[in-house]
């Protein structure tokens, strides 16, 4: 068995830049699966009130309503009248 990146600097040091890249790149990527995440839930939430996604967020943009994705999908599912609320109003806007 060879053990080299614990025994010797310059593998130690490519294995740490290489880690903090991967680092880097996971901050990025979490951000984006979030909001992915967050789309399903409230997509999930529309398609349960007779809505889609897209006619749902600019319901709400003509309503006045601001409320960021993260919130909704926590309201989609922890408050479903709530949320069908919400969705009565951005069909009213429409």
């Amino acid at each position: 068995m060879i053990v080299t990146k614990s025994r010797h600097f310059k593998m130690a040091n490519e294995q740490v830049m290489k880690s903090g890249r991967y680092a880097y790149v996971g901050r990025k990527q979490k951000k984006r699966d979030f909001r992915q995440l967050w789309i399903t839930r409230i997509s999930a939430g529309c398609k349960a009130n007779g809505m889609n996604y897209s006619t749902f967020m600019h319901g709400l943009k003509l309503a006045g309503i601001d409320m960021n994705r993260k919130m909704l999908s926590e309201t989609a599912i922890h408050d479903p009248a709530a949320f069908t609320a919400l969705c009565e109003q951005a069909k009213a806007a429409l």
